[in-house]
């Protein structure tokens, strides 16, 4: 499968930022052309290692409502919700991804990304409970490079205090870099729907801190 890599020019992508209190959100809207977000979305549905993993919700183990597989560096497992994944390898889309989301961090973020989390929504039942990526192998202040493909969702971002809330709608190729102290002042999430909608894939693009063995 061929991919035009790129067809939208980093200097006509538009990005803006969040009107958050705290925090340091941008948003470039279509960081991917179409016809790539399109090709990656196929390509990924088929080619990633699929899993719905089981986490403990108050003692009790529940299925987490999506599916999801682990990406990285040999060094990158990795621990959320009492669930340890072990890294599996960077496919040539999830690559060519990563290089994309590392030229536009380089607009204001200098980051590199040894490691993602992709998920897959299948439909609007699929999805993701408010918690912040804060986990300590992501280090203080991470930046996190969220892709969207698919079907838009909104995606609601939490202010651990004062409860103050603003949504976002994650558009088919669009770029979510979450930076500064946002995981320390925001939880975000995807909610359900009952609305008929189709499927999305999101990928988290992070750095991994890795530990002397």
């Amino acid at each position: 499968m061929q991919f035009s890599l790129f067809e939208t020019p980093k200097d006509r992508i538009t990005p803006f930022k969040l009107p958050l209190s705290e925090g340091d959100v941008t948003y470039f809207p279509n960081a991917l052309s179409k016809n790539d977000a399109d090709l990656f979305f196929t390509q990924l549905q088929n080619e990633l290692p699929w899993r719905q993993d089981t986490i403990k919700l108050f003692g009790k183990p529940v299925k987490i409502p999506r599916l999801q597989s682990w990406h990285g560096d040999p060094a990158c497992t990795y621990t959320y919700s009492n669930l340890t994944m072990s890294p599996n390898p960077w496919t040539t889309s999830l690559s060519h991804i990563k290089d994309r989301c590392e030229a536009l961090c380089a607009l204001n973020h200098k980051s590199t990304f040894n490691s993602v989390l992709a998920n897959w929504y299948r439909d609007g039942q699929d999805s993701m409970s408010f918690h912040s990526d804060d986990e300590p192998e992501l280090g203080v202040n991470p930046v996190i490079a969220s892709v969207t493909l698919g079907e838009a969702r909104p995606f609601v971002l939490k202010h651990k205090e004062t409860k103050e809330k603003f949504t976002q709608i994650l558009e088919h190729g669009s770029l979510l870099i979450m930076a500064g102290t946002t995981q320390s002042h925001y939880v975000h999430g995807i909610a359900k729907t009952a609305k008929p909608i189709g499927g999305r894939i999101n990928l988290t693009f992070r750095h991994l801190i890795q530990r002397a063995r």
